[in-house]
């Protein structure tokens, strides 16, 4: 059980950093809301209980090297952020995500944090190109992403199945300068 907090990255009010035991009880209560689940993969779990967050954290320990990271506000775990390096003919670029506990959102916390860690992959990680996929329905996430420099690049359409529903993705992409 390790609660040490090795920082990725900061700019001083918000930090990027490894997920800590610490963070557990948080983690569950920012994650157990239909709120946050809505506008993630149906991988994440709903609702969330406390072991979720304990196998969550165990899988994020073994990774090597870590793509996924705690978000820290004045000192105070938020919620997660990830950069994940594809691979084969997608090793140059990474996929972004993140979620953020419902307390802190429309604070521009998240649009630093996704700043602090898209400057982090590409001065640390050999990649060119960051991107995700949004949900059409998650307009904080897409006004996140433009905000931070992302550009639009596709409607898959009648892509993603949410709780039986169909709908669009978005997806966005920076690219290294």
């Amino acid at each position: 059980m390790s609660d040490s907090k090795k920082i990725i990255a900061t700019n001083g009010v918000i930090t990027i950093r490894e997920l800590t035991d610490s963070d557990l009880p948080k983690l569950t209560e920012y994650a157990n809301n239909p709120k946050v689940a809505i506008n993630l993969r149906d991988a994440f779990p709903n609702p969330y209980a406390l072991e979720d967050a304990i196998r969550f954290k165990a899988a994020i320990d073994k990774q090597n090297p870590k793509t996924i990271f705690a978000i820290e506000f004045k000192g105070e775990y938020v919620g997660n952020i990830s950069l994940s390096p594809g691979t084969d003919v997608y090793r140059k670029s990474a996929e972004i995500g993140y979620f953020i506990g419902e307390p802190f959102w429309n604070m521009g916390i998240m649009s630093k944090a996704v700043d602090l860690i898209t400057e982090w992959g590409f001065k640390t990680l050999d990649i060119v190109r960051i991107y995700t996929g949004v949900f059409e329905f998650n307009k904080a996430s897409q006004r996140v992403l433009e905000k931070c420099g992302f550009s639009k690049e596709a409607v898959l359409r009648k892509s993603i199945c949410k709780y039986d529903l169909i709908y669009d993705e978005i997806r966005y992409a920076k690219l290294k300068e």
